[in-house]
């Protein structure tokens, strides 16, 4: 005989019971209680929270003037300005997802994501016209509609808008009567991943995440309320880890910066009092290597967020000197950014700086709203053992997990196989429960918070006629974390130089992914012709030369 549940009679869900969860509600409930208080500084500019959330209503009005809304792609190429904050409510309050684009990348991968995402609308900034025009020459008749955000901080660059973001914004209703999702695995936001192989991937996620991974950094950070927080993190990065939402939730304030530049933050930091900021390493590094006079006066504990690259045990050090208070998070971009933290314990108080600076440096245990983060073994995906010593996959599990890629089945089946998240990351499980990464799959490199897919390096050095095998490798830097290190063999009888191969890099590749070194030399294989890279990183890590 089947037994009924008494608590599943009459006992459904109604309007009175049920809500979506989606972070658009905080911006609401902030501008109503605190309209008031200052949600964004740029500069001169002070923006209250009545009127940020007025301005976001207007941009949704527009957008959705101009037919955009459910299953449409508004993408923004923005550096950390207000227009950019705005998007983060005013695209989704439409129906449609924020695609957020690293302003670091080529020409090539930004028009791909314009194509692959379908975007009806971009937003973009002039500081990054040359790279944004290319794009929309190589989409043709595809291009979307372009709005110009003026700013009168850019750099001298052409105007590529059809439209400027001010008269976008005046053509909308400031009290458009917008609706939370119908569900809250709606997609809110796609992000790229930084190609590690081929194309990089649409990373799709939803309105229920981006609520409970904002709520978990205000939990595991013990953010106050009203926090004043700086932007030095990109809110490119995983929707600046939802902290555009977590600000709306706290209802603190977002002073805005376009560039990471020392002198700079400090003197934001003293203008505003600064009280909280996020970012990669070199963020830090750059912090607490400025000279001491830019450091004087700030008269308060700051307190940061870090990720990337595992920070180097001496840049935490240096921050606590400086009086900076960090607390390491490890996540990517197909978990929200942070989605796991290493939650610091009383008794670590009472030790050494070093093995603090140790401690501290671990990329932790579970976010409080993940369910689950866990060191398994890739093949059986049964948990390694806790000593520090055996090698395993880092996994994920848990609402702080991705909806999955954009057009790409077999990938987001492979990410998932096995009711887990695959990160690809190679860790160890430490004996107090704490997650310690000790090297990376798919080799990536990790400079300055970007992730370097080698293969891609290795592609462009490829391309030189005289180049027979290249390997490209993370090389150790002070300033980034790690840069690419390219091992280089050349074919019998030809010859090239490191500054050719560099230059021909510089016109293929970002920046940021070009070699720092080119080391030339037979590359060491297996009997099968694969190249052992484990022994380039460790001929990496041996040399002196390498700072």
């Amino acid at each position: 005989m089947t037994r009924t549940n008494p608590y599943t009679l009459g006992l459904d869900k109604n309007d009175a019971n049920f809500v979506a969860l989606s972070p658009l509600s905080f911006i609401e409930r902030s501008a109503a209680v605190y309209p008031e208080r200052t949600a964004i500084v740029y500069g001169a500019r002070r923006q209250s929270w009545r009127e940020t959330a007025r301005r976001c209503r207007r941009l949704a009005s527009a957008l959705a003037a101009r037919g955009v809304g459910v299953g449409d792609t508004v993408a923004a190429m923005l550096p950390n300005v207000p227009a950019m904050f705005e998007a983060h409510f005013g695209v989704p309050m439409t129906g449609a997802v924020l695609n957020t684009l690293n302003t670091r990348l080529d020409a090539e991968a930004i028009a791909f994501m314009l194509q692959h995402g379908e975007a009806r609308v971009l937003l973009t900034d002039r500081e990054f016209a040359p790279v944004v025009g290319k794009a929309l020459a190589l989409l043709g008749d595809r291009r979307p509609l372009v709005v110009e955000v003026e700013d009168d901080e850019a750099p001298a660059g052409a105007a590529l808008g059809e439209i400027g973001y001010e008269a976008l914004l005046a053509s909308g209703d400031p009290d458009f009567d917008w609706r939370l999702p119908a569900d809250e695995w709606d997609a809110i936001a796609l992000n790229y991943t930084s190609g590690t192989t081929g194309n990089p991937k649409g990373v799709v996620t939803h309105h229920r995440g981006a609520y409970l991974n904002a709520a978990s950094n205000v939990i595991s950070w013990n953010l106050p309320q009203h926090a004043t927080y700086l932007w030095t993190l990109p809110m490119f990065h995983c929707n600046g880890w939802c902290f555009p939402w977590t600000l709306a939730l706290i209802a603190g304030t977002s002073v805005c910066l376009r560039r990471v530049d020392p002198a700079l933050i400090f003197a934001l930091i003293r203008e505003h009092r600064v009280t909280h900021l996020c970012g990669a390493p070199i963020v830090y590094s750059l912090l607490i290597n400025a000279p001491a006079a830019l450091r004087e006066g700030l008269g308060h504990t700051l307190h940061g967020l870090i990720a990337g690259a595992p920070p180097p045990p001496a840049v935490i050090e240096g921050c606590e000197a400086a009086g900076i208070s960090l607390t390491h998070v490890y996540g990517l971009t197909e978990v929200y950014g942070p989605a796991a933290v290493c939650a610091k314990q009383e008794a670590w108080a009472g030790l050494p700086a070093a093995e603090r600076a140790r401690l501290n440096g671990r990329q932790g245990v579970t976010y409080p709203l993940q369910q689950a983060v866990a060191v398994l073994d890739p093949q059986t995906l049964e948990p390694v053992p806790a000593d520090g010593e055996t090698m395993g996959e880092i996994f994920f599990r848990g609402n702080l997990v991705m909806k999955g890629y954009l057009k790409n089945p077999g990938a987001t089946d492979e990410a998932f196989a096995g009711g887990w998240f695959h990160t690809g990351d190679l860790a160890v499980m430490q004996p107090d429960g704490y997650v310690k990464i000790k090297d990376r799959s798919k080799d990536i490199i990790i400079s300055g918070g970007e992730n370097i897919s080698s293969v891609e390096v290795e592609d462009a050095l490829h391309r030189h006629p005289a180049v027979m095998g290249a390997a490209v490798v993370a090389q150790p830097d002070a300033r980034w974390g790690e840069v690419p290190c390219a091992f280089v063999e050349i074919k019998p009888g030809a010859s090239v130089g490191e500054a050719e191969l560099i230059e021909l890099c510089r016109t293929l590749l970002a920046r940021f992914k070009v070699p720092k070194r080119i080391v030339f030399g037979e590359l060491p294989k297996t009997s099968t012709g694969k190249v052992q890279k484990f022994m380039l990183r460790a001929q990496v890590r041996s040399t002196s030369a390498i700072e």
